[in-house]
Formats: C-alpha cells, sequence, structure tokens
C-alpha cells in the first residue's frame, strides 16, 4: 500500500533540488543499474551517488540521470562511500539522508516511507529485508535485535535526521558494513523506526564478494560492533 500524503520533500523547488530529503547511492562499477536506480529515486527524492573509483561510466550515467556526483579516484571502501555521501548531504543543507544500494535491490518507493517517518521526528529509520543471503547476515540480524534493539543492521537502506550525525568528528571509525552510525545511534538513545521492506536479488557478483570472504567480513564488522559497545564508543 502506497501512503496518499505526500510531504514537501516530493516537490522539487525552482533549482530542481528537493527541499528535505536526498538518497545516498554508493556505487562501485553499477553502470548497468545505476540510471534506471537513479530515474525512480528523483520521483521522491534528490540522488547523491559516491562513485567508489569505478572503472566504468558510472559517473557521466549518473550524471546524464540527474544525479549529483561525488568521485572517489581510488576505491575507498562501501563505508567511506557513505561517510563522504552523508557529508555532502549535510553541506548541501539537507534535514535527512536515506542510504540505498546502486544495484536497485532496494525499492525507491519506500523512500515515501522514510521521508513520513523521519518528517515524524524519527532520528533513524531502519529497513527490515524480507530475505538475507549469508548466514552471517542472519546471526547479525540476531544479535543486532538483542543487543542494540536493530533487527536488520546491516540493510542497506537506512534514513537519518543529519542533524543528529553533525557533532560526529568521524562517520566512519571501522570497517562496519553500514552498520556503525545506526548502531551509534541506538545506542545514545535516539528515537528509532522499522518496518520491513521488500528486496530484490543482485544479478551478479556482489561488491563484498561471496562465500567465506562474506562471511568473514560480516562476522568482523559484528566483532567490532560488539567491541565498541563494551567500550561505549
Amino acid at each position: 500500500m502506497t501512503p496518499t500524503n505526500y510531504k514537501s520533500c516530493f516537490n522539487p523547488n525552482q533549482s530542481g533540488h528537493y527541499l528535505k530529503m536526498v538518497a545516498v547511492i554508493p556505487a562501485l562499477n553499477e553502470a548497468r543499474d545505476i540510471e534506471n536506480v537513479i530515474i525512480k529515486v528523483k520521483q521522491y527524492a534528490q540522488a547523491i551517488v559516491v562513485d567508489d573509483g569505478s572503472i566504468d561510466d558510472t559517473t557521466n550515467l549518473a550524471h546524464k540521470a540527474g544525479a549529483i556526483v561525488v568521485r572517489h579516484e581510488i576505491n575507498k571502501g562501501y563505508d567511506a562511500a557513505l561517510a563522504t555521501g552523508i557529508r555532502e548531504a549535510m553541506n548541501l543543507g539537507y534535514e535527512f539522508a536515506v542510504t540505498m544500494d546502486a544495484d536497485g535491490q532496494h525499492d525507491p518507493i519506500f523512500l515515501q516511507y522514510f521521508n513520513i517517518e523521519l518528517e515524524k521526528g524519527v532520528d533513524l529509520v531502519v529497513g527490515v529485508r524480507d530475505q538475507t543471503q549469508r548466514w552471517s547476515e542472519a546471526l547479525f540480524c540476531i544479535v543486532g535485535s538483542y543487543v542494540w534493539g536493530i533487527r536488520d543492521p546491516l540493510c542497506g537502506m537506512k534514513g537519518y535526521r543529519l542533524n543528529k550525525l553533525s557533532s560526529l568528528e568521524s562517520l566512519n571509525t571501522y570497517p562496519s558494513i553500514g552498520t556503525e552510525l545506526a548502531i551509534r545511534m541506538a545506542k545514545d538513545g535516539l528515537q528509532v523506526c522499522q518496518f520491513k521492506i521488500s528486496t530484490r536479488r543482485r544479478e551478479g557478483q556482489s561488491r563484498f564478494g561471496g562465500g567465506l570472504k562474506a562471511n568473514f567480513r560480516i562476522c568482523r564488522a559484528l566483532i567490532f560492533g560488539l567491541i565498541c559497545r563494551s567500550n561505549n564508543k
């Protein structure tokens, strides 16, 4: 079901920029899907694409589709790309940022739900996926729900009230696969909303790799999150 009452951020101002919400989209060699993703996103929010050192035509295609593009000349990793995009959103004066994957796994129609919750005053909105692909993700979800009250910390679709992040010196202090900010906000007692989102499976290789490599990275991120929690960081 689609909400019927859209907020002001869905209407671009005279300069073509959306008033409140931006979608931050890290991208690495996503030329196949990036244009279509941005076209759909722009029905609901401005798009900021962080090209994390792509060697294909991701940057040009993202520009063509109407996104704001920030490029890392070398690959810095997913967490660094998220941090760059969120800082750019802050610098441009947006109130809300929703992170999304560049490969079309997240349906942009859910942006309107994120906006509604953020407009209500929620500080963090977390999507809860209808499927996980690895045993390590299922483990992260179980621990995340018990320790931080976050049912799907690894979901790439999260919404942030940016003024709650403005005081942080760093948005990326350890390899968290996009979970650090949500964990920090939950630990700080900020208001969190969670709801289910549908996803589609990626075609082709994930940027996180497959098999043992991906499971190792996810388990390492979980351990870092637990260590930082115990140290009150």
